[in-house]
C-alpha cells in the first residue's frame, strides 16, 4: 500500500479500532493482574470456571464440577481469571466486526470472515465435550481461511491488517486454553504475552490509518529503519521478560533490599553462577504444572541476568532514538514521550527488584511496555516522506 494513500474503510471503521485498542491495552494490563497474582490456574476448566459461565461462590458449587478434583476453589482468585476471559471474549466480538466493515466490499469477504469464525465457535463445545481431535481441526480450518484470506488480499481497505487480527485472536483464544490445560507452560505464557502485544501493535497501526493524520517529515524513510531496529528490539525485550514472569525468576537476584546484593549486582556478585542452557530450555513435555517455576536458582538467575543485559541495550538504542526524533521538526513531543516513557520503565524495572515484586509496581511494568509499543508503531503508521 503507498504510505501517503488513504485507506478506503468505513466511516466508523477508526472509532471502532480506537475503542478496540483500548480494551486490548485493558485486557492485557487485566491479563498481567491475573497472572502476577497467581489466578492463572484458579479456574481449571476452559471456558466455563468449575462448570459455570461466571465463577462458583462457595466449595459446594465447585464440588459438583469434576475440576474440583484438580484443584481447590480460592474464590478471590476465580473471579480475576473469569473476567479476564470475559475481556478477551468482548475484545474478541469487536475485532470481528473491524474484520467484517474491513471485507464488506470483497468478493466472498464477509461469508469467509462469517464461516471462519462459525467454525471456531463450533469447536468449544467439542473440546468442552472432550472431542478434542474435532476440536482442533475446526479450530486450524477457521485459522487457515483467514490466513489464506490475510495472504490474497492488499491492505487499501485494511481487509488484510483486520483480518490477520482476527487470527490472532483466535489464536490467542487456544493459547489462554493452553495456558490453564498444559498448567502454565513457560513457553505458552510467554506466547500468550505475545499474542497480545502483536494484536494490539495491529490495532494501532489500523486506527491511525484509519484516522489518517499522517506526519510528512523528509527523513521519514531512514527515521523508519530507525525506529524498525527499535521494535525488534522492544518486542525482543518483552519476549524475554514474560519468559522471565513465566518462570518465577523476576525475583532470582534476590528482592525487597534496597542494598547492592540484588541490583546492579545479582545474589551480590556481578557475574553469579548461571546455567543458560538450562534457563531457555523452551519446551519441557506435558503433564508438568509450572506454577510457581521448575527451575533451579542458577537457571533462574541466566534468565534474570538476560533480561538485564538486554533492557541497558534496549534502554540505550531508544534514548538515542529519542534524541535523535528531538532534532527533527515537529518531532519533540514524541521524542519526549519516548526518552520519558523509557525512563520510567527502567526505574519500574528497578523497583520490582527492590521491592520483591510488588503488584501495582509489576502491572506498570507492563503497562509501560505497552506504552513503548504505542510510540513506536504509532510513528511507524503516521510518519510518510513528502510526495
Amino acid at each position: 500500500m503507498n504510505a501517503s494513500a488513504r485507506p478506503t474503510v468505513h466511516r466508523n471503521f477508526h472509532r471502532l479500532a480506537w475503542f478496540a485498542l483500548i480494551m486490548t491495552a485493558s485486557t492485557i494490563l487485566f491479563g498481567s493482574f491475573v497472572r502476577l497474582s497467581d489466578a492463572g490456574l484458579s479456574c481449571p476448566d476452559w471456558p466455563t470456571c468449575y462448570g459455570k459461565v461466571t465463577w462458583p461462590q462457595t466449595q459446594h458449587e465447585a464440588m459438583q464440577h469434576v475440576a474440583s478434583e484438580i484443584r481447590p476453589l480460592e474464590t478471590h482468585k476465580a473471579w480475576r481469571e473469569q473476567v479476564h476471559r470475559f475481556l478477551a471474549g468482548a475484545l474478541g466480538v469487536e475485532v470481528l466486526l473491524l474484520a467484517l466493515l474491513a471485507v464488506r466490499r470483497r468478493k466472498w469477504g464477509v461469508a469467509q470472515v462469517v464461516t471462519a469464525s462459525v467454525l471456531v465457535a463450533l469447536a468449544i463445545p467439542l473440546y468442552m465435550r472432550g472431542d478434542h481431535v474435532a476440536a482442533s481441526v475446526l479450530a486450524i480450518g477457521g485459522e487457515a481461511i483467514l490466513l489464506l484470506a490475510a495472504l490474497r488480499w492488499s491492505n487499501i481497505d485494511l481487509a488484510r491488517a483486520a483480518v490477520l487480527t482476527l487470527a490472532v485472536v483466535i489464536f490467542q483464544a487456544l493459547l489462554g486454553m493452553w495456558t490453564v490445560t498444559w498448567l502454565l507452560k513457560p513457553i505458552v505464557v510467554m506466547g500468550h504475552l505475545l499474542g497480545g502485544m502483536l494484536m494490539f501493535s495491529l490495532l494501532v497501526w489500523m486506527a491511525w490509518r484509519a484516522t489518517h493524520l499522517p506526519i510528512t517529515l523528509a527523513e521519514a524513510p531512514r527515521l523508519k529503519w530507525w525506529l524498525r531496529a527499535g521494535l525488534a528490539l522492544l518486542v525482543l525485550q518483552i519476549a524475554l521478560g514474560g519468559w522471565v514472569s513465566a518462570n518465577y525468576a523476576a525475583l532470582a537476584c534476590g528482592g525487597g533490599s534496597w542494598s547492592a546484593d540484588n541490583f546492579p549486582r545479582c545474589v551480590s556478585q556481578w557475574w553469579p553462577q548461571h546455567d543458560f542452557r538450562e534457563g531457555f530450555t523452551l519446551w519441557r513435555g506435558i503433564g508438568v504444572d509450572y506454577e510457581g517455576g521448575v527451575l533451579d536458582g542458577a537457571s533462574r538467575i541466566a534468565i534474570q541476568l538476560a533480561h538485564r543485559l538486554l533492557a541497558i541495550v534496549v534502554a540505550l538504542y531508544l534514548l538515542l532514538l529519542s534524541v535523535r526524533m528531538f532534532k527533527l521538526p515537529g518531532m519533540r513531543g514524541w521524542a519526549s514521550a519516548l526518552g520519558v516513557l523509557v525512563v520510567a520503565q527502567v526505574t519500574l524495572g528497578v523497583l520490582n527488584v527492590k521491592l520483591a515484586l510488588p503488584l501495582e509496581v509489576a502491572v506498570l511494568h507492563n503497562g509501560g511496555a505497552v506504552a513503548l509499543l504505542f510510540v513506536l508503531i504509532s510513528l511507524l503508521a503516521r510518519l510518510r516522506a513528502p510526495d
